[in-house]
């Protein structure tokens, strides 16, 4: 884990604009920066950012937050990784927390790993570029590929020697430890010789990444084909990677997937690398093999929307459908797409611009469910038994959706499709259901006592009139907490007769002064979980420092909850996105009337909660059995102060 106050130095440390002046340009507007939003594909900038409250707002998408929140939304880190990548952008040492010994060792081990990874990386490259026989070979391949240097660069390609001891040899004279090399699949280690064997050798490499960009793997292609040996050869399982994790071109591709909303599933390296080199980058390759859980969970992170492309081989189409159904189960919206016989996605794409493949793409993908029902009904043309297995196999499909409505429409298509009657198609459809539902009961029985296994806590804001009032008090104290505002007061004064009487005066008071004197003098607490907790940050932040860091108030929240603080945040840069004084078109701006809007809303935070008040009084006098003087004159009480209230109310207003 990463110590608390390594994560209060990167926050400290980090500076908003500069962070998001990497990915997305900037301009200045006042004191504030606007540019295009890089998560939609608009024409008049509607991203903000504001250098002084450390807070960014996206208005065309909605989104917004701190600058661990940008990093998390646009390069799709996790926090940690997010945390990482800014302590190593402002040189600041990671001190990790609660670790035994063993887990330090474990940690020191693996980023040990990636550092030889890296190190391999550039040494395949290099080899490429700059030997003779990369040049002659490796760069000759790629090129005859159609590949220009420029995507050969962005995809990190490279060449390994056919010298068996080509890399070992490098890394020893870099002082790289060839434990690591080892550990990582890079070198074989033969005992009887004693002698380290580089794994790739006499092939073209392709670097396999880590969604945040490092290189954990490689594949390698053989050229020649004499040799009696694999034409690809990946990296071996190792504690950085694993390739049922891993998809490859998802780091190059995933700004592009999460832009489109969609992603395009390929076989192997050179169909992604073409298809990019086109300019269809939101692709990724499943590297050969079946699709399994991990992997699409790790497109879910981007996308809903996958279509997954095939070649004309039907054998092929066959074969992968059953992976087909784990992307269903995990409620994502699938299609297929394939090509004419004897076309990939390498060889379509090449020498094709991005807007005639992206529009085949387009009108060729086909639902999946149909799909598969069209396919297999014509296997089975006329054969019973082959029509009945294909039923179950399309049901079976149908079963995994988790969406109910979905399943429904499915059923009903597949039922004209298949001239099978719907009832026929929905008792499968629920005997299959019932049979999955016994078999997780089963599972979570078989656990052991003692686990117990939770869903992550989802944040649902409830809209209602407590919580439109609590999030005004919040968003004025954000806005206006620390300026000075005048309020009336009322205050008993003697009259000339020596009598006393109130008297209202106007009184200048800072803005959390008086929220606070409010609140407290009535005993007035919030109720929605992040009001309350933010106004206590508010409260003990001005009383410290006189001032805020609303950076800070997005730790540990949950994502909707981050979306409204930045809302509330930023909603006074709306003024300035809109340039409505240069239309000359004059709005009155909320700072002009702060004092009239702090007490209107605990005017109106005291009548709501009086009226609770009555209604619960009220509920509690009809379940008592004869009428109680008490509770009468309890509610006639609260009644007279309602009036007040309001009455106080449409003076203000």
């Amino acid at each position: 884990m990463i110590s608390r106050s390594t994560i209060d130095q990167v926050y400290d440390a980090a500076r908003l604009e500069e962070v998001i002046g990497d990915f997305v340009v900037l301009k200045k507007s006042g004191s504030n920066f606007k540019g295009l939003s890089p998560f939609s594909q608009e024409k008049t900038p509607s991203f903000m950012v504001s250098p002084v409250k450390q807070i960014w707002k996206d208005f065309s998408s909605g989104k917004g937050g701190n600058v661990v929140a940008f990093l998390m939304e646009h390069e799709h880190f996790t926090y940690p990784e997010a945390i990482r990548y800014l302590a190593k952008k402002y040189n600041i040492e990671i001190e990790e927390t609660q670790q035994t010994d063993a887990e330090k060792q474990k940690n020191s081990e693996r980023e040990s790993m990636y550092v030889v990874a890296q190190f391999a990386q550039e040494f395949f490259q290099q080899s490429l570029w700059e030997a003779k026989e990369g040049k002659a070979i490796g760069l000759t391949y790629f090129k005859e590929r159609g590949f220009t240097e420029e995507t050969i660069k962005k995809f990190g390609m490279g060449y390994a020697p056919e010298k068996i001891t080509a890399l070992s040899e490098a890394a020893e004279s870099a002082t790289h430890s060839l434990e690591f090399l080892e550990k990582t699949g890079l070198i074989i280690v033969n005992e009887e010789r004693k002698q380290n064997i580089d794994r790739f050798r006499g092939r073209v490499i392709f670097p396999i990444r880590t969604l945040s960009g490092r290189v954990q793997g490689f594949g390698g292609r053989i050229l020649k084909k004499d040799l009696k040996t694999a034409k690809y050869l990946n990296s071996p399982e190792s504690d950085i990677y694993h390739k049922s994790k891993v998809l490859y071109g998802l780091f190059e591709a995933k700004k592009s997937i999460a832009k489109k909303d969609c992603c395009y599933i390929v076989e192997g390296y050179t169909d992604v690398i073409q298809m990019h080199q086109a300019g269809v980058t939101n692709v990724v390759s499943s590297s050969g093999t079946a699709l399994t859980p991990e992997q699409i969970r790790l497109i879910r992170r981007l996308t809903k929307n996958v279509v997954v492309l095939f070649d004309g081989d039907a054998a092929g189409v066959r074969a992968s459908l059953r992976g087909i159904d784990l992307i269903l189960e995990q409620d994502m919206h699938v299609k297929i797409c394939t090509f004419p016989d004897g076309e990939d996605p390498d060889s379509f794409a090449k020498g094709k611009t991005e807007e005639v493949i992206r529009a085949y793409l387009s009108s060729q993908a086909q639902d999946f469910i149909q799909y598969k029902a069209t396919l297999l009904l014509e296997e089975a043309q006329e054969d019973p038994v082959k029509k009945a297995d294909t039923i179950r196999a399309i049901v079976s499909s149908i079963a995994k959706i988790p969406d109910v409505i979905q399943r429904e429409v499915y059923i009903q298509s597949c039922a004209k499709t298949m001239a099978v009657s719907e009832v026929v198609l929905f008792n499968a459809l629920a005997q299959l259901v019932q049979k999955e539902q016994k078999e997780q009961s089963k599972r979570r029985n078989s656990r052991p006592a003692m686990e117990v296994v939770q869903e992550p806590p989802q944040a649902v804001i409830e809209i209602s009139e407590s919580f439109e009032l609590e999030k005004q008090i919040i968003r004025l104290l954000l806005h206006y907490g620390n300026e000075k505002a005048f309020f009336e007061e009322v205050v008993m004064q003697q009259d000339g007769e020596g009598g006393v009487q109130e008297a209202v005066q106007q009184m200048e008071v800072t803005v959390h002064e008086k929220v606070f004197l409010d609140l407290q003098q009535d005993e007035i607490e919030l109720t929605h979980p992040l009001f309350r907790k933010t106004y206590s940050t508010l409260i003990e932040q001005f009383q410290a420092d006189g001032k805020i860091s609303p950076q800070h108030f997005f730790e540990d929240v949950e994502k909707e909850y981050t979306v409204l603080l930045s809302d509330m945040l930023m909603e006074n840069e709306k003024y300035q996105l809109h340039s409505w004084d240069k239309k000359n078109i004059f709005v009155k701006q909320p700072q002009d009337r702060v004092g009239q809007s702090v007490t209107q809303t605990i005017l109106s935070l005291r009548r709501y909660l009086i009226g609770e008040k009555i209604q619960a009084l009220n509920s509690q006098l009809q379940s008592e059995s004869a009428e109680d003087s008490n509770l009468l004159e309890e509610i006639n009480m609260y009644n007279e102060l309602r009036q007040l209230v309001s009455q106080k109310l449409s003076r203000v207003v």
